[in-house]
């Protein structure tokens, strides 16, 4: 009886491997998220455009270390484009052919972040432009364009306010070439005119330590600079040739640390004003990002990868905001409630207008080469 039995053992223990077992239901792969943002790599804009980048891409990368959107990645698409209206054409058409995009966030440079708005305007496109590097005071944000950093105005408004304290009647703007003063002479006479200032232009023409070098003694002992770091060094280098002291104001889209690192002049006080805080403040969203950067990135903090970085922490804040799976549709209504935020300490307050309530810090480059506030 002993074969029998184990022949019969054998064939019960063949049927049942031969029995299907029944497959695990699993979830379905949660519907990916995509948030793109349009780099301007020109040759004019691509500093500033570099380090905004990076602070964007180290914010997303941080997000998505714990966890996403309620556990659903986060995919940043970084588009770049040479600045021109043809190619932020073609990019927003990949971004408007990409089902899972549901946001453009951080748009750098400011005429890139313009050609856009008019664009999606144009078109009338249902899709949120949240937190670009949008400077100029000509280009009114519409109902699906969110601006949370000071533009152009502000930040001269700011500067000038701060210098008239102490009596100055007068005041200098030195454009870095025929296209700011295009883009930003009118920003800086209405600014000058409200405080009653005088006001003296200069345009550069490609040599910015010549036009440094010539300005006469007559020239106002403050001077407004709008353009970009390389042109800033340029012009400073030419001032320390001078005898008189002056004290050159620059904008957002500089950065200090590299105008030291390049040899600007030494003797010539550089300020510049800031759409963020300092990167040395104690907010907590400042203290993440260094601490992120520092993780992520072979990078210094600046103050414009500081703006990348909080532009993309409001995107977030504001997708946090809506029920369910985000789509194009629920992500522009949320921003357009304008609700405000408070990125670590950041706070976006639109009160009603179009723009958020701009915030404006100043910083100086001392003669040995360190920034303070």
């Amino acid at each position: 009886m002993t074969m029998p039995t184990l022949r019969r053992r054998a064939l019960l223990a063949g049927a049942a491997a031969c029995v299907a077992v029944p497959a695990i239901a699993q979830r379905p792969a949660p519907r990916p998220i995509a948030i793109a943002q349009l780099v301007d790599t020109s040759s004019a804009e691509q500093d500033v455009a570099k380090d905004f980048v990076i602070g964007a891409r180290a914010a997303w990368q941080d997000i998505n270390s714990r966890g996403g959107l309620r556990g659903r990645p986060v995919q940043h698409l970084a588009l770049e484009v040479d600045g021109s209206a043809a190619s932020v054409q073609q990019a927003w058409q990949s971004v408007r052919d990409n089902p899972a995009c549901v946001a453009l966030s951080g748009t750098v440079s400011d005429p890139v972040a313009t050609l856009l708005a008019a664009q999606l305007r144009q078109e009338g496109a249902a899709i949120a432009h949240a937190a670009p590097w949008l400077q100029a005071a000509g280009v009114e944000p519409d109902d699906h364009t969110f601006a949370i950093f000071a533009g152009r105005r502000e930040q001269i408004g700011h500067a000038l306010k701060s210098l008239s304290v102490g009596g100055m009647q007068e005041v200098g703007a030195v454009f870095a070439s025929a296209r700011e003063a295009r883009l930003y002479r009118e920003d800086v006479a209405r600014s000058a005119a409200g405080l009653k200032l005088r006001l003296a232009t200069w345009t550069g023409d490609g040599d910015l330590a010549r036009l440094g070098q010539r300005l006469g003694p007559a020239t106002p002992a403050v001077l407004l600079f709008i353009g970009g770091t390389p042109e800033l060094v340029q012009l400073t280098q030419g001032l320390d040739r001078q005898a008189r002291q002056r004290y050159v104001v620059a904008m957002a889209d500089v950065n200090l640390q590299t105008v030291s690192q390049m040899g600007g002049g030494r003797s010539t006080p550089a300020i510049a004003t800031q759409a963020v805080p300092m990167v040395t403040a104690a907010l907590p969203v400042v203290r993440r990002y260094r601490e992120v950067l520092a993780r992520l990135f072979d990078e210094p903090p600046v103050a414009l990868s500081l703006a990348g970085f909080i532009a993309a922490h409001y995107t977030f804040e504001v997708l946090g905001d809506i029920d369910g799976a985000p789509t194009r549709a629920n992500t522009l209504a949320a921003f357009q409630r304008r609700r405000d935020v408070d990125v670590g300490g950041f706070r976006v307050s639109f009160e009603g207008l179009r723009r958020s309530a701009g915030f404006v810090t100043q910083s100086m480059l001392t003669a040995d080469g360190r920034v303070v506030g």
